[in-house]
């Protein structure tokens, strides 16, 4: 009735042709006549009595496809999903019949519209949901292929494109299969592999509406396994799609019902919130200010949003206090190779660099990786494997440590601190080493040094690390060889780093445990423990080697300069241990110093003296932490601060603890002296033992003035000095509360305002100033305090001038301290008497205004 009555062009009617094809399918496809479901006796009761009903209304689809002659192309693309449905019914001969008709779509919209975009975007939308839905096998991907290529290389002007069309859809039905075939399965990190094999094959194809939807499908499966980094970066990737703009935001763009907006701006405000919580959650603070700094921007400038704008900064505030404070653990690397066809395709014969979870072993993480393929056997060796495993029908999986390799931005262009670069070893990283010793030429028995060359596997991923997954393939393996000279040289330099950033860490944090720097040092001063680089000089510094290797004569001079720059970095770390160690271990410390002075007198005799040059100018544009926190720790919890690091008396003895010197500071000079440096000589034990005594006894703001009191000033040409000066109280008992009430006053004033210039006062006495042993560069003063020695004695305490007065700080002139100065208005009138009303207040202070000797701005 169709073909006779509406088709042709006066009568066709659209809406009653689209409703027999929409019906058509629908009883072809319908439950009960899916014989595949059925056990083997239903359906062959079925086929004996009915046949397949689905062959017949299919090939009637198809007869009266083909009638439609001219009125096709209003059927195209709405019917491409209806079709794609009806040939994906596992019925071969039903499939063959069927599939010609996309060709025959293909050409009709060729013919109108010179291509095929329209089908081609609704067949690969369709596909997408009709494969996630259950339907669709490897053999109807192969048929597919077959039929349409068939007919698209017979004909004249489809047979480049719709070859390449084909092709496309073939890809996107490997990975839509592979996808499916785990999407139920327990190993989410599968799911994930599969889910960016096809978001990166709609990405490819520039389908931005398929390419976000599967975004949140790997995003919701990082959050499932608290992925919080991997997750961050993914929805990175949608944010990247938008614009800071009032364009108005398409459907497919707000794909998340958590979503409000209207326009591109407010939707990408949004995601950057969310992203910058999940990097706080994974720790990655750099990564969040990056974005909060993008975000700040148009709070400020474009959208002057102040409120947003002051809480987004007190975030990056934390961030950049974290960076500094908390310790991140640093996790493995791991290279995985899955050899044999056993695998899937989207793993089979392919190598993976696996970022590690936290604290995670190798051992513990083959153990997971075994998990998921029980039947894989576990590779003894790190070498590719040969062709007769990779084309096995088994499953072998090999596995190993990797190293990253450290690719500094540009930004960090002086040296910093390693708490900040400590962050960049192991983030942000794409190359990757494993190194495995090898042997050349005849084994040494008495130094297996001379002839240990390394060869070096580089691999290189083809993103960097973290990303959107935990992993990622391995796109590049090439390898060098390093020789011995040139490992040695590699050895010692990590080793004078591992030093370095152990004793930075340590004077960043008083708390840290002792057992890992005993462990450190005890293993490169004790020869018995490591042998030392003794080994070396009997390898590469003999008249022997160096007549058959002359080329290697600036090598040689490096390695000779780092095991001198050894004994400052040595020198330093025992000092500190000297510090920090308890009594039970005090004989294993002296027994390491004794160690120590014996290297050192050996190498300083042999390779030169070195000292550690200060870059304090570097320092001046970022102040470190201790000019900030003076005076808010007590001394027994503070490390070195900056100057007492670097300040070392005349007669050589070592500066004590002054300041909250948080900041990881690279380490500074030490002069050389008379007597050793590294060793903590009775009469200063006994003196830091009154010292704590008498510190006891004080009250806080007492205990501060004395530590402050005894360190010197350096020169008087500071401009620039930059220091917060906290409430100085005189160093003498508490008054009782009663008489605190009577000259509260007078007191905050003192302890706010300078004391009268030095000309008008006698200091108390202390080391004078040109006695100091070594110079430093000008305009700088850290914390108030000099480089310059700190005295044997401690400076007398005042005497006391009235016993009903503490707070009359003028009686006696010359108890006076000079390290503070009277603003700049008063320094010609001598500060008034305590008096019952109370004087005003100081003027207030700037950072950028300075004193001279107290660093307190006028």
């Amino acid at each position: 009735m169709l073909n006779k009555k509406f088709l042709d062009q006066a009568n066709f009617e659209l809406q009653l042709w689209n409703n027999y094809f929409h019906l058509a399918v629908a009883f072809l496809t319908q439950e009960s006549l899916q014989l595949e479901n059925f056990s083997s006796a239903k359906r062959a009761k079925i086929l004996n009595k009915y046949g397949d009903m689905r062959r017949q209304i299919g090939f009637e689809i198809r007869d009266m496809w083909y009638n439609l002659g001219q009125h096709k192309i209003k059927f195209i693309p709405e019917m491409v999903g209806p079709i794609l449905e009806m040939t994906l019914i596992p019925e071969t001969e039903l499939r063959k019949a069927t599939i010609p008709i996309f060709f025959d779509m293909m050409q009709c919209e060729f013919h109108s519209t010179r291509s095929f975009q329209r089908f081609e975007n609704e067949i690969i939308t369709k596909l997408d949901h009709e494969v996630e839905g259950g339907r669709g096998d490897e053999q109807y991907k192969v048929l597919f292929d077959k039929i349409l290529l068939e007919h698209c290389r017979k004909h004249k002007y489809l047979a480049k494109s719709g070859e390449t069309f084909v092709k496309l859809v073939v890809r996107l039905m490997e990975r839509l299969l592979d996808y499916r075939t785990i999407m139920h399965d327990e190993n989410k990190e599968n799911r994930m592999s599969c889910t960016v094999n096809v978001l990166n094959f709609y990405k490819e194809i520039e389908r931005e509406e398929m390419y976000i939807r599967y975004l949140y499908k790997l995003c919701d499966l990082h959050k499932e396994c608290d992925n919080y980094t991997e997750a961050a970066y993914t929805l990175l990737l949608h944010a990247k799609l938008l614009k800071w703009s009032e364009e108005a935001c398409a459907a497919h763009l707000t794909q998340r019902d958590g979503y409000q907006a209207a326009t591109q701006g407010q939707l990408k405000d949004q995601l950057y919130q969310e992203i910058i919580h999940y990097f706080d959650k994974g720790k990655m603070w750099e990564e969040a200010i990056a974005l909060g700094k993008e975000l700040a921007e148009q709070y400020e400038n474009e959208m002057f949003d102040y409120e947003q704008l002051s809480e987004l900064l007190r975030k990056q505030a934390q961030f950049y206090e974290n960076i500094v404070k908390v310790i991140r653990p640093k996790p493995d690397y791991f290279a995985v190779g899955y050899y044999g066809q056993g695998f899937p395709t989207f793993i089979r014969n392919k190598v993976f660099i696996y970022r590690g979870k936290e604290y995670e072993r190798r051992e513990d993480f083959e153990a997971r990786l075994l998990t998921q393929f029980p039947n894989a056997e576990k590779m003894k060796t790190t070498s590719p494997p040969g062709d007769d495993i990779k084309t096995s029908s088994g499953q072998y999986i090999q596995c190993f440590t990797v190293k990253p390799k450290l690719d500094l931005p540009s930004k960090f262009h002086r040296p910093v601190s390693e708490q900040i670069v400590s962050f960049y070893r192991v983030n942000e990283v794409q190359r990757f080493e494993y190194s495995r010793p090898v042997r050349k030429g005849e084994k040494n028995p008495d130094n297996e040094f001379a002839n240990m060359w390394i060869e070096r596997t580089i691999y290189v991923t083809a993103y960097k690390l973290p990303g959107i997954l935990r992993w990622f393939e391995v796109k590049s393996v090439f390898m060098v060889e390093i020789s011995p000279l040139e490992n040695a040289i590699e050895t010692m330099q990590l080793t004078n780093d591992k030093i370095n950033n152990m004793v930075q860490q340590h004077l960043s944090d008083p708390n840290l445990p002792i057992n890992p720097l005993s462990m450190l040092l005890n293993g490169i001063v004790d020869p018995a423990v490591m042998g030392g680089f003794a080994n070396y000089e009997k390898a590469f510094f003999t008249e022997k080697y160096m007549h058959e290797h002359p080329e290697d004569h600036d090598k040689i001079e490096k390695l000779k300069d780092l095991i001198a720059w050894q004994i400052p970095f040595l020198a330093e770390g025992i000092r500190i241990h000297g510090e920090k160690v308890t009594e039970a271990l005090r004989p294993f410390h002296e027994r390491m110093e004794a160690c120590f002075r014996q290297l050192k007198d050996k190498v300083e005799k042999q390779y030169g003296v070195r000292a550690i040059l200060s870059s304090l100018d570097e320092r001046r544009g970022s102040r470190p932490r201790s000019m900030v926190r003076s005076f808010t720790m007590p001394s027994s919890s503070r490390p070195l601060s900056v100057a007492s690091v670097s300040s070392l008396s005349s007669d050589s003895t070592p500066s004590r603890p002054g300041s909250d010197g948080f900041v990881l500071e690279p380490l500074l000079p030490k002069k050389m002296h008379s007597r050793s440096q590294d060793k903590l000589d009775k009469d200063d034990l006994d003196k830091d033992k009154k010292e704590k005594k008498k510190e006891k006894r004080n009250s806080k703001h007492q205990e501060i003035f004395d530590k402050e009191f005894k360190s010197t000033d350096i020169s008087l040409q500071q401009a620039e000095a930059v220091i917060l000066s906290e409430t100085i109280s005189p160093l003498r008992p508490q008054r009782p509360k009663s008489q605190v009430l009577n000259v509260m006053s007078s007191e905050r004033r003192f302890s706010a305002s300078p004391a009268p210039p030095s000309s008008q006062l006698t200091p108390p006495p202390i080391t004078p100033r040109t006695k100091l042993a070594f110079s430093i560069q000008p305009n700088l003063e850290l914390n108030g305090m000099s480089g310059s020695d700190i005295p044997d004695v401690p400076p007398p305490l005042p005497l006391k001038g009235s016993t009903a007065d503490y707070g009359n700080l003028m009686e006696s002139q010359d108890l006076i301290s000079p390290t503070t100065s009277p603003p700049a208005h008063q320094r010609h009138l001598p500060p008034p008497l305590p008096s019952k009303t109370p004087p005003p207040p100081p003027p207030k202070t700037t950072r950028k205004q300075t004193s001279v000797d107290s660093g307190i701005v006028q």
